[in-house]
């Protein structure tokens, strides 16, 4: 943002120089990143006036001329132009002047004839591209002036860094009003009062809101008899040192005012509205609008514009349209001041790559009281610069008005969250110079109205950070931080997870993380049964809703790696998965509901390829291997693995994983091949996916001491034939239950089908071992045990014991 320091000053007292009010806005948060100042350019040039031009003696094209600089006697310029005549005043760059354009000047002998400078174009001041002669100057302007101070270019700009958050100092009355809250100046507003005459604007012009979400607020104003001309001087050169470009007196009034409030304004001819309306409505999809740079424009069903009542005529809040624009022969206008929803425009000038003036007001948030003010004065302007009239009234169109958002200070606050006292009337003056009002006074605090400009104070905190950066942040004593009596222990998942990381790297894998955003035909083909989180505002398609598993991540890396050549891959994540909450956003209750998981998946050569072994793939058991690591790292007993059905696993090799307590953490498995086919993978893709808030609560973290056995153990034998279906856990698990509390251990050791084993059937053999920690058992004692274990294997397993 450009601010011109001479305009600054209509408003408030600066400080004494330009660099100490750069400083000052700079520690109220208003960052001055460059200050350019067009009078150094031009040190050297004056205004001279031409008192007498002969032939010169020796060229044709030259001139000897006496001009009169305001010095006692006049100075002998030779000059090739021929624009000019006697009298004129035009720029001299006197003799040591260095020219923006790198030109020193000396004194010279031009053709035999002594010149004490150089008369000068304009494009050698560096103010146009072009120029056709000398810059003939306004004839009441004194000889010797300085041409920059006769120009009205010895100024200073400030080039003003404003965050996003900080409309209100897009313009130079809200700088202003920085500008005298830190230094204490008041603040000199105006106070606009056009006068009026004539058919009131509201039997001229009429105005239709139909999207009132989209515009709170529209006003318009009716100027009649104007005459198009360009604009005095003065708003040339305050438009020109902001960047700019002057047109006429009616557009530069619109920009002038657009700089000075901070509310953009456009300027409708009104006899070319169709049928003296106007509607603001939302565009039809393909409808078309020729914007004011001469491009036709397709519009979408979300852009909003401002319509006659025939068609579109100016896109809202970014650029008008060019049927309905202001050129020489227009009489009439309608003057539209109005404030339109930021989300909205910010939406239409991405989609047409259109940033205007206009549309980074209204998308960072335009004051919706300038709207009214604004247009009074550049309806005061217009009828002033254009000999134009002012219709009485205004046409506002205002459905549904806003009361301005309301915030309670506790002045004890304020030293706790800062860390310094300050005394409350400066907290109070503060305040009142930002236009905080005090509506509402209370024991130790004060509730304030929030001037709507401000669209960045909603909270206590924000009031605070006002009272802060005004009262100056260098103000506040540098303190180390207040050390604590003890630190808090880490929490235990923390160790959980990374006991759980290590083992996973222990098992070759490597972790990866996704985002948590995936396609939803990825996790349809994985057969999730919950409908998953749509987000508002997706990045893309193929990332238009919140993840129910990790695995379409993981299952995205896979296919990279393979269409990369890579031979073996083994990696792993943890993250959340996210679920619709039916009661979700409501109060402090999270929009969905949050699932912690850890998912890995094997693929490919098991190792690599190696000289020393054969090439061998990774398979159902690696996957499973993996998750024991990170049981036997959690030192979480009594898991089972038993043969499942879910949807995203081959049902020939998946299992459920279930803790002791019957709990399910997840499952492991070969990818069903259907999921293979529409991902597009290679086959033999094992993976696994695991809740780990059970995973944790089952954990042992803490090792617990278990003495030595001071009795032998006595070994036994058991041999069991049981249906091949029938998994090893249910056969362990009923002789671990029967036997207590003498068996201590119950292992497999081998796994035999074929014959004699009948067909169907298969045999398990158990090395078991009894224990008691009081005494040493007896054979009669082990013995029974043992065969009231062969017992209810048979009655509840039916299985046979092997002869």
């Amino acid at each position: 943002m450009k601010i011109s320091v001479k305009w600054l000053g209509d408003y408030v007292a600066l400080p004494p120089s330009v660099d100490e009010l750069a400083r000052k806005l700079t520690a109220a948060g208003l960052e001055i990143e460059g200050q350019e100042r067009p009078a150094e350019g031009l040190r050297g040039v004056v205004v001279a006036q031409i008192k007498e031009s002969v032939q010169h003696p020796n060229a044709d094209k030259l001139s000897v001329t006496q001009v009169d600089i305001g010095g006692t006697a006049l100075v002998q310029v030779v000059c090739g132009a021929k624009n000019y005549k006697v009298g004129d005043k035009v720029p001299l760059a006197t003799v040591g002047t260095k020219l923006p354009n790198g030109m020193e000047i000396k004194q010279a002998a031009l053709r035999g004839v002594d010149s004490s400078g150089m008369l000068c174009s304009s494009k050698e001041l560096g103010l146009s591209e072009e120029s056709s002669g000398l810059l003939i100057l306004p004839a009441d302007l004194k000889a010797g002036t300085p041409i920059a101070e006769a120009l009205g270019l010895d100024d200073v700009v400030l080039e003003v860094n404003v965050t996003p958050n900080r409309p209100d100092a897009l313009s130079h009355l809200g700088v202003a009003r920085e500008v005298g809250v830190v230094t204490g100046a008041a603040l000199k507003v105006p106070q606009p009062k056009p006068s009026e005459s004539g058919t009131p604007a509201s039997a001229q012009v009429k105005v239709r809101v139909d999207a009132p979400e989209r515009c709170p607020r529209y006003v318009a104003r009716v100027v009649e008899n104007v005459t198009i001309q360009p604009s005095p001087q003065w708003m040339q050169d305050r438009l020109k040192a902001c960047g700019v470009r002057a047109i006429n007196n009616v557009v530069d009034v619109t920009n002038y005012v657009n700089l000075e409030y901070g509310q953009p304004l456009h300027a409708f001819d009104l006899d070319k509205l169709g049928g003296q309306e106007i509607v603001v409505r939302t565009a039809a999809k393909g409808e078309k609008l020729t914007t004011l740079d001469g491009k036709e424009r397709t519009l979408d069903a979300d852009d909003l514009v401002i319509a006659d009542g025939k068609q579109a005529q100016a896109l809202a809040g970014v650029m008008g349209g060019g049927d309905s624009e202001v050129t020489p022969g227009t009489k009439r206008l309608v003057l539209e001041s109005a404030n339109f929803q930021g989300s909205g425009v910010r939406r239409t000038a991405k989609r047409h790559v259109l940033h205007t003036e206009a549309s980074h007001r209204f998308e960072r948030g335009a004051d919706l009281d300038a709207v009214v003010p604004a247009i009074d004065r550049a309806a005061q302007l217009i009828a002033e610069l254009s000999g134009g009239t002012v219709a009485p009234g205004r046409v506002d169109v205002y459905p549904a008005p806003k009361p301005p958002r309301k915030v309670t200070l506790r002045f004890a606050r304020v030293e706790k969250v800062l860390g310094v006292a300050v005394a409350e009337p400066e907290v109070r003056r503060i305040l009142a110079a930002l236009g905080f009002k005090a509506v509402e006074e209370g024991t130790g605090q004060v509730t304030y109205e929030v001037p709507r400009a401000r669209v960045d104070v909603e909270r206590e905190e924000d009031l605070l950070e006002e009272v802060a950066r005004v009262f100056g942040y260098d103000n506040i004593p540098a303190k180390l931080p207040r050390g604590l009596a003890e630190l808090a222990p880490e929490p235990a998942h923390a160790e959980a997870e990374r006991r759980m990381r290590s083992a996973l790297a222990g098992a070759g894998m490597d972790e990866v993380v996704n985002y948590s955003f995936v396609a939803p035909k990825n996790l349809e083909v994985l057969g999730g049964k919950e409908p998953a989180v749509a987000l508002l505002n997706p990045l893309s398609a193929e990332q238009s809703v919140m993840r129910t598993s990790l695995l379409p991540g993981l299952l995205e890396n896979l296919s990279r790696s393979v269409r990369h050549q890579v031979e073996s891959v083994a990696i792993y994540e943890t993250g959340r998965a996210y679920f619709r909450d039916a009661e979700g956003g409501q109060g402090q209750r999270p929009a969905a509901r949050e699932v912690h998981r850890v998912g890995g998946l094997v693929w490919g050569l098991r190792g690599g390829r190696s000289w020393t072994q054969k090439d061998a793939r990774a398979d159902f058991y690696d996957a499973k291997g993996a998750v024991e690591g990170v049981l036997a790292a959690l030192r979480v007993e009594g898991v089972t693995f038993s043969p499942a059905e879910h949807a995203a696993y081959h049902p020939r090799a998946c299992a459920q994983v279930k803790t002791a307590d019957g709990t399910v953490l997840g499952h492991v498995g070969e990818l069903h091949p259907r999921v293979v086919k529409a991902l597009g993978l290679p086959e033999g893709v094992f993976a696994f996916e695991l809740d780990t808030e059970p995973l944790y609560a089952a954990a042992r973290l803490v090792p617990a001491y278990q003495p030595l056995p001071r009795f032998p153990a006595v070994l036994r034998d058991l041999a069991v034939v049981v249906p091949v279906e029938l998994a090893n856990d249910e056969v362990r698990r009923v002789i671990l239950e029967v036997g207590k509390p003498l068996v201590e251990e119950a292992q497999v050791f081998d796994v035999y089908t074929g014959k004699p084993i009948p067909e169907g059937q298969k045999n398990l053999a158990y090395a078991l071992r009894y224990r008691s920690p009081e005494r040493t058992l007896t054979d009669v004692e082990v013995s029974e045990a043992h065969q009231r274990i062969v017992e209810q294997v048979k009655q509840r397993l039916g299985a046979a014991l092997r002869a």
